[in-house]
């Protein structure tokens, strides 16, 4: 029997590092080419799947494949959508099989955050429902940093690094204006649920540079009195305030102070800015002058400024994902370990998918100082290793990185056309 193909897929919003995922994957598959063929990539994600749009990888060179280590973003594409269950729509499921089996594939590797592990768990079950041998395994990816098991997700870690920048160069910024202009500095950061990447503005703070920072969590209901307080507070300090404010920041009642009344394809509220509506708050209310900023695709694609912790430990799970297919493994996603704090340490491990789908892991109440606006000790310490050591890419002669676009070549179609609903 001939050696079975691989297909990889990005899912989901991409990351700064998520290539370097994707290049994990290819590598360590060519590595390993007496156990498995090509390796083709789904054009947009598991779109690409179901409509046998797939890319053939060994069509890229040995060094386009490198370079994809230091690129943002999803080269292949990406996308937002969650197949339903087996039961809801199985034409769906049939058509995965049939675009397997007309490209002798049995690796299926998702390189995505949760919807893309429920994804990848029903794609898992495909071999006892169908009888069609496919092994799935998860890549974890999220900026979010809300998958459960895994210490940290490959793709925070940099965007934890610009937010923490980020805040603290804006401060400084407005530290010099206060005395007769801005006072307050709202930057909104991405964190439906989860407020991790908001509690990264606390690192901008330490012990040697006193910042005035107040921080806005999901996991945290605002309070318009204690909020408004805090900020007159640190105004009447410093002079000044820099704000920063998770995008899923809601009331006692659970809504949104961002909601914009509409849903994405995911069926998630979609929203609409809460930055400008806490900035508003602030000029109504205290009266001062303030500035805002919508940190948005920006923190997920600075690449220029990725960790190198994040940079490395996106590659090891697309690496051991490969690894794990290898040793047979089924329905599982690799883990990253913390196995020290000081220094910093980890290793790869596993997690059923099953124990990963649909369950997202917030911000722990140890991590959130009592008044609920910052960070604490305990919290701090888990953050700031994920945001040390710098992984330049290279720089050309113009001053801007060097950053690879694939040739992303298709492969011929041995299918009649499937239409799916986006």
């Amino acid at each position: 029997m001939a050696k079975k193909n691989a297909f990889y897929a990005q899912s989901g919003g991409v990351t700064a590092v998520i290539n370097a995922s994707a290049c994990g994957v290819i590598e360590t598959a060519r590595k390993n080419k007496d156990q498995i063929g090509k390796v083709y990539a789904g054009r947009n994600g598991i779109i690409g799947a179901l409509t046998e749009d797939l890319i053939d990888t060994s069509k890229e060179s040995a060094r386009t494949i490198a370079a994809l280590r230091h690129t943002p973003s999803g080269a292949f594409g990406s996308c937002r959508y969650k197949m339903k269950s087996l039961v809801d729509n199985r034409r769906e499921y049939e058509r995965l099989i049939e675009v397997f089996a007309a490209h002798n594939i049995g690796y299926f590797f998702y390189n995505g955050g949760g919807d893309s592990a429920d994804t990848c768990l029903k794609v898992s079950q495909l071999s006892k429902a169908t009888g069609y041998p496919i092994q799935a395994i998860h890549v974890p990816k999220t900026v979010d940093n809300d998958l459960p098991i895994t210490d940290n997700c490959p793709g925070f870690g940099s965007v934890a690094k610009y937010i923490a920048l980020s805040t603290k160069e804006a401060s400084f910024d407005v530290a010099s204006m206060c005395k007769t202009s801005t006072k307050v500095f709202v930057l909104e950061v991405m964190g439906r649920h989860a407020g991790w990447i908001a509690a990264a503005g606390g690192l901008a703070s330490t012990e040697d540079c006193d910042l005035p920072v107040i921080i806005l969590f999901p996991e945290v209901n605002f309070n318009q009195t204690k909020f408004l307080a805090q900020v007159k507070a640190k105004v009447k300090k410093y002079g000044y305030v820099s704000i920063v404010v998770s995008e899923g920041v809601h009331d006692r009642s659970g809504k949104f102070l961002a909601d914009a009344g509409t849903t994405d394809s995911f069926g998630h509220a979609q929203l609409g800015g809460v930055a400008p509506v806490i900035a508003n708050m602030v000029r109504a209310k205290l009266g001062y002058k303030y500035h805002w900023a919508v940190a948005d695709y920006l923190q997920r694609a600075a690449r220029h400024i990725s960790s190198k912790s994040d940079v490395e430990q996106a590659y090891a799970v697309g690496e051991a994902a490969v690894k794990l297919a290898l040793q047979g493994k089924n329905s599982v996603m690799p883990t990253i370990v913390r196995t020290s704090n000081s220094p910093y340490r980890w290793k790869i491990g596993e997690a059923k998918l099953s124990k990963v789908a649909n369950v997202e892991k917030m911000m722990p109440k140890n991590f959130i100082s009592k008044n609920g606006f910052g960070i604490t000790k305990k919290c701090r310490e888990y953050l700031e290793p994920l945001i040390r050591g710098e992984d330049y890419p290279p720089y050309g002669k113009d001053g801007l990185p060097k950053y690879v676009q694939p040739k992303n070549v298709g492969v011929k179609k041995k299918l009649k056309d499937f239409k799916v609903k986006l």
